[in-house]
């Protein structure tokens, strides 16, 4: 069943308006009135629907039933990520979001290629929540992940820690799934660098403010690889997978 997000109040047996983009989207698959939809908030559940009319920009239905349908992880993780080159990030945060991540950081660290400030930073961060609203529909969460703003490294680093912060280095002597196997589910952060990892400055700031350093096994992943694999073993050891 098509589904999709749509940033509004969804209150069962009223009509609403569906977002631009939805019904472009819809326009452009000729789905017809009368299609069932699943539709999301953000805040919880989802609702069951039926497309009334579908034009080009303009697209309602009707509100069915809501379902009180949760996927989220029982623990929620954030992805500190260091800034990669290219699309990396598009397909890091995609991917992140598949696995249940709560939270992405961007961060702007001394490897990182590509430096944004400004209305390029902005748009690009438009962009990467466009990301997280697509994964979303695509993998069945009904709670968005939340996308902070880009930060220096230092700067985040400088403020305080809600949560453990876990920094994925392949020198580190002990690997996550051992401290995992020891310690319980709960919250935390994991810090994953560009290419290149992070400096050996910035680890030994890490750890200075508190960090642990943990590895994800014997090899050395690409930053494209290593949160997610983290992600993925979280996931198989504390469950929610």
């Amino acid at each position: 069943m098509p589904r999709f997000y749509c940033p509004q109040p969804l209150p069962a047996g009223a009509t609403v308006d569906l977002p631009e983009a939805v019904a472009h989207h819809l326009h452009v698959v000729r789905l017809q009135p009368g299609a069932a939809l699943t539709l999301f908030n953000g805040e919880g559940g989802q609702v069951r629907a039926t497309l009334l009319e579908s034009g080009k920009r303009r697209a309602t239905a009707r509100i069915d039933t809501h379902e009180a349908i949760e996927v989220e992880l029982p623990y929620a993780v954030t992805l500190a990520q260091g800034l990669p080159e290219g699309t990396k990030m598009d397909w890091i945060i995609e991917k992140a979001v598949e696995l249940g991540v709560a939270a992405v950081q961007p961060l702007a660290a001394q490897r990182s290629v590509v430096r944004l400030s400004g209305e390029r930073a902005e748009k690009r961060q438009a962009h990467w929540q466009g990301v997280i609203e697509a994964a979303s529909e695509q993998c069945g969460r009904n709670r968005l992940a939340r996308l902070d703003p880009l930060l220096d490294f230092g700067r985040w680093l400088a403020a305080p820690a809600p949560a453990p912060r876990i920094l994925l280095s392949p020198r580190a002597d002990q690997s996550l799934a051992d401290w995992a196997k020891v310690n319980g589910p709960q919250a935390l952060t994991l810090m994953v660098g560009p290419e290149g990892g992070f400096s050996r400055e910035e680890e030994d700031a890490a750890l200075g403010a508190g960090a642990l350093a943990l590895s994800v096994g014997p090899r050395v992943l690409r930053t494209e690889t290593a949160a997610l694999a983290a992600l993925a073993m979280l996931g198989g050891l504390w469950g929610g997978m």
